[in-house]
Parts: structure tokens; sequence; C-alpha cells
């Protein structure tokens, strides 16, 4: 059975997401995965060897917390996603996690290589996957260029076709100028456009068809269904 999947807009490894976190580590374990926390901090592999230092100590304590046994991944470049260790550690973790970063970075990384390839295959048989910010908008097909609004949008993971995701909703757009934001709010027509605010969470629990919020703030349908917005503890099929 295909494991959950979660798209979470900010706090990825914070003790107030702790029971979230957990909830997709039990799913894997009920789905016969073992009670291992894989991190994949690729987005963030152009930042500093301070910061890359900051994303492990805080996921490793976040394992602490969850007694879970944690594995952080140092894949930042493609040679690393070919390295058979790491696909050794992906393979039957309860939970893999995709945080934050540049999702661009993230997607061109992982693209056909062995990591890639195990992530989806120990997700198809059971266990969770994660993404917050840069991850969640690395599943989708495309990512749209926010920073070099003239490029383009660039390829995607395409694990979750026809969706778009907008992390961090609301606080993004006072972080980008207005011709950036037209560039996030422009999805095909046949695309979801999702919203996800801080601390905040939308999940597919395995084996079910609907999407549930998880969080503090709200998730925004801004295209592709009725428009909407859905707080913590309502569904959604998309």
């Amino acid at each position: 059975m295909r494991g959950s999947i979660a798209l979470v807009g900010s706090g990825e490894f914070l003790p107030i997401m702790a029971d979230f976190e957990k909830s997709l580590i039990d799913d894997g374990i009920k789905n016969g995965k073992a009670a291992k926390y894989a991190q994949i901090p690729t987005a963030a592999g152009q930042e500093s060897a301070d910061r890359l230092k900051y994303w492990e100590e805080l996921g490793n304590r976040q394992a602490a917390l969850l007694d879970v046994e944690p594995h952080f991944l140092p894949i930042f470049t493609r040679d690393d996603a070919f390295n058979p260790a790491f696909v050794d550690q992906i393979e039957n973790s309860a939970l893999m996690y995709m945080s934050g970063g540049d999702p661009h970075y993230l997607a061109t990384t992982l693209i056909n290589t062995p990591v890639w390839d195990a992530v989806v295959a120990n997700w198809q048989s059971g266990a969770s996957l994660a993404g917050c910010s840069a991850g969640a908008m690395a599943m989708c097909t495309e990512i749209p260029n926010f920073r070099f609004t003239k490029r383009g949008a660039t390829p995607g993971l395409n694990l979750l076709p026809n969706l778009r995701v907008i992390p961090h909703l609301d606080k993004f757009f006072r972080w980008i100028p207005d011709s950036a934001a037209k560039v996030m709010m422009h999805a095909p027509e046949d695309t979801v456009l999702l919203g996800i605010d801080e601390l905040t969470a939308l999940v597919q629990r395995s084996g079910e068809e609907n999407w549930l919020v998880h969080g503090e703030a709200k998730v925004h349908i801004l295209q592709g269904a009725p428009k909407q917005e859905l707080l913590h503890g309502e569904l959604i099929k998309l």
C-alpha cells in the first residue's frame, strides 16, 4: 500500500510539529517500515556549512523527541544522489522528509537518480513522505521561478501531477515583489493551486482518498477547485 504523503507550509523538525511528524512515522510503521527518520536536506545544499549543521542538529533533536532513529543524509549534489549508502538508508525508513531551501536545486539534484528512485519505491510500498516549503514545491510537475521571473518554470519531481504549492502563504507575498507574485499565482488551467500557511500541512494518509488539513493556520485552494480556505481537521478531495 502506498504510504502517507504530506505537504507542509513550514516548521519541519520544530517541536510544535512533533505530533504531526510522529503520526507520519506511525503510518509508516503500521505499513511495515522501520522506525527510522530519513532527513533529505538537499534543497539547502548550496547553503553554508553552519546552516547545514543547523538543519542536522534540528532534525536530530526532533528524532530524539520522537524516539526514532535519525538519518541525516548529506545529499547535496547529483553525485551524492548516486551514492548507494544513501539509497540503503532510505530503504525501509518509516518517514522520509525533504526540508526547505531552493526547490529548483532540490528537483534538479534528485531527478533520475538512484536516491529519488529509492524514495519513490519506499513511499509506494508504505513509507511516509513529507516535503516542507521547497520540499513541497518540488513534488509537483513544475516549479514556478519566482526568483528569476523571466526564466519560466523548471521541472519538478512530478510525484503530484497537476498540483502547484505555494508554501508560507500567510507570509510569502510580503517577501517577494509584485512581478514574482504574479508568476506564483499564474498556473496552467488544469492545475490545482494550493497555498499552505506556516506551521500547517495538507496530508493524504495511507489508504485514504481525501486530504486532511493539520496545523495552526489554513490551507487555501486558489485555483482548479472551488476556492476555499480549510482549517485543521477539514478534508478535501483533490
